[in-house]
């Protein structure tokens, strides 16, 4: 799992789903902050993933760099802490383009419940699964 891990925190932009009446949402997203298994992000709260989100917490993500992909399926959580809030708006320059202060931000963290991890450069092809829950 450690491979997968160190993968995500060089590879932050992700393709995240989401579900919206029975139907996935996906768009790019970027990983905010990395604390082991729990990846943090940001978001306009009147974004339809927000509301997404609120509706139903089951989410992936996905990043790919060359033969390396790394999948992740877990749980959103809408409750991030003002402290880390503060440091994911403080230390991501991007956010301060569309968000004045850190509080017209919604922040949300994904707990990992799987990790998937495959090399496709590897022979045999690399597969590694971890369930978490």
């Amino acid at each position: 799992m450690e491979k997968a891990l160190a993968f995500l925190k060089e590879h932050t932009t992700v393709a995240l789903a989401t579900v919206e009446n029975d139907s996935p949402k996906i768009r790019v997203f970027q990983i905010m902050k990395q604390e082991g298994t729990v990846f943090y992000f940001a978001t306009n709260p009147k974004k339809e993933i927000y509301s997404q989100l609120q509706q139903n917490r089951h989410v992936e993500f996905l990043v790919m760099d060359g033969n390396i992909s790394v999948r992740v399926a877990g749980e959103a959580s809408l409750q991030v802490a003002d402290d880390v809030a503060q440091e994911i708006y403080r230390n991501n320059p991007v956010l301060h383009r569309f968000h004045n202060t850190y509080r017209t931000i919604a922040y949300f963290s994904i707990v990992a419940e799987k990790i998937d991890y495959y090399d496709l450069g590897t022979s045999p092809i690399t597969f590694e699964s971890y369930s978490l829950i």
